[in-house]
């Protein structure tokens, strides 16, 4: 797909088949990577304050610290569409802070649509946001903002290989035609499982996207860029298997320089200087 993808363009790939490909980005060199690479959907996540500022919770984004990121991001973002979460807290200070936020992220980083984290308790804010005109990328499921209330830790379900019981496939469905009648454009499904990830997909009209948890089940897969290529420092010493691991490449790149300037040698990818 070369033509900039929108949310029409999203529903149809559903229709189809077609899988949608999400990946999350926080600066303008890796959103141009993951555009150019042809996934449709680049998102700001909250995550960026634990894995680019150290933050101890997601919890701890401001919406500043988002709009900051989005901008970032959105000159990098090309054809793609550009998604940004709101920061926890938000939805429950009401409709109209939700609505002010969601008309601030357009118009100060040009996302194409907002992502509401934990909204399945709020669909009233999803009907407000999108009458508002901004789209509404709604996220439901085991999430950080969701977790206790199912009588869950979230630092346990958010493991690789965790799922939603199936046994709470009905209430997770019904969450899912709640917020497609409340006029969100998209759902983001955290956690689900084969079997109420599959349900979800089949019930709803709307393309159902996943990450934590999701697989083949769902409409598409949405993916933190630093995860996939292996980034994260942690990767280095890991037996996991990513896309790439560009930490352990990165660092035995840095030993390299750290051991030229040591010995006198001029460093590479910069002009020689003659004296």
């Amino acid at each position: 797909m070369t033509e900039k993808v929108t949310i029409p363009a999203l529903h149809q790939m559903k229709h189809d088949g077609t899988k949608i490909v999400g990946m999350v980005a926080w600066d303008v060199q890796m959103a141009q990577i993951v555009d150019r690479a042809g996934v449709d959907i680049v998102s700001v996540g909250d995550t960026v304050g634990v894995n680019l500022w150290g933050h101890a919770s997601p919890h701890e984004v401001t919406l500043d610290e988002m709009i900051l990121v989005g901008k970032a991001v959105r000159p990098g973002v090309k054809r793609a569409l550009m998604s940004i979460d709101f920061p926890s807290g938000i939805l429950e200070q009401g409709i109209e802070a939700s609505v002010t936020a969601a008309k601030r992220f357009v118009a100060e980083t040009g996302a194409n649509i907002v992502k509401l984290d934990g909204v399945a308790e709020f669909p009233e804010i999803v009907t407000a946001v999108d009458k508002a005109g901004v789209p509404v990328f709604a996220q439901f499921g085991i999430t950080p903002q969701t977790a206790k209330k199912y009588g869950f830790e979230y630092a346990a379900i958010s493991k690789v290989g965790a799922q939603i019981p199936p046994e709470m496939k009905d209430q997770f469905v019904a969450e899912a035609i709640s917020l497609e009648e409340a006029g969100a454009s998209l759902l983001d499904i955290t956690n689900s499982g084969p079997v109420i990830g599959a349900a979800v997909t089949k019930a709803a009209r709307l393309p159902v996207i996943g990450g934590f948890g999701g697989g083949p089940w769902l409409d598409g897969r949405m993916r933190m860029s630093y995860a996939a290529i292996g980034y994260h420092a942690k990767t280095i010493d890991s037996t996991g298997k990513n896309y790439a691991n560009v930490a352990k490449t990165t660092l035995s790149a840095l030993e390299e320089y750290v051991a030229d300037v040591r010995a006198s040698r001029q460093i590479k990818g910069q002009a020689p200087i003659k004296a």
